[in-house]
């Protein structure tokens, strides 16, 4: 493997590490077997039994994310600014916030501006143990961001720009401007099967399961709690 791709492996470990570590939040394994502390919370979530019911998480796994999550969020919800905020910790050498919005739109389900606890899980429960036909599913979702369907040349640019910001020009001092855009390209001639310009979510299904490296980032999703 040459140097460039040792790198850029390397690189993408990074940011799936600080991916989770951000969704994770300050978790803390203590006292897990209490219920929920709801004293302080704005927000209430659903019964534990039925958020369990759900998601893919056991009980426990549930009441640790949520000290979690609350610990960031005490409100019990969490708006766009504040997941900027969070988010961008994480990324203090480059400017996160654009990557960030993406992110928090598509744990947005409900679209009405903030990401509860259930909103949180769910998606989480999708990305850590879903199928795999799921979590391509919700990278999908991610990367088309008007939500017609399909993704075209240009939600991925904007996806791959806000991916090279957030890393940052220290990460790559030798990176070309063009380089999101020749990403781009080669993305698409590898999923635009029919060459209409778009892709489908059959197309990209079909083109990831077929790629050994976007499979082997799958992996990444596994036993991260």
């Amino acid at each position: 493997m040459s140097q460039c791709r040792k790198r850029c492996k390397r690189q993408l470990t990074k940011v799936a590490r600080y991916f989770y570590r951000f969704l994770m939040g300050t978790l803390t394994q203590d006292s897990v077997e209490d219920d929920f502390e709801l004293s302080t919370v704005c927000h209430r979530p659903e019964s534990m039994d039925k958020l369990q019911e759900q998601t893919k998480f056991t009980k426990k796994e549930l009441q640790v994310l949520y000290r979690g999550f609350k610990n960031e969020c005490p409100s019990g919800v969490v708006n766009e600014e504040n997941f900027k905020n969070i988010y961008s910790q994480f990324f203090p050498q480059g400017d996160s916030s654009m990557y960030a919005h993406f992110l928090f739109e598509a744990f947005d389900t409900n679209k009405n501006g903030s990401v509860s606890f259930e909103d949180f899980v769910f998606g989480l429960s999708i990305i850590l143990r879903g199928t795999i036909n799921d979590r391509l599913n919700w990278a999908f979702n991610l990367y088309d961001l008007n939500k017609d369907g399909c993704i075209t040349k240009e939600e991925m640019l904007d996806i791959m720009k806000s991916i090279y910001d957030m890393m940052g020009k220290y990460t790559y001092p030798t990176m070309q401007d063009d380089a999101p855009r020749e990403h781009v390209e080669s993305f698409f001639q590898k999923m635009d099967r029919n060459k209409d310009g778009v892709v489908t979510i059959e197309e990209f299904i079909e083109s990831c399961k077929k790629d050994e490296n976007i499979m082997q980032s799958m992996q990444l999703f596994d036993n991260v709690i």
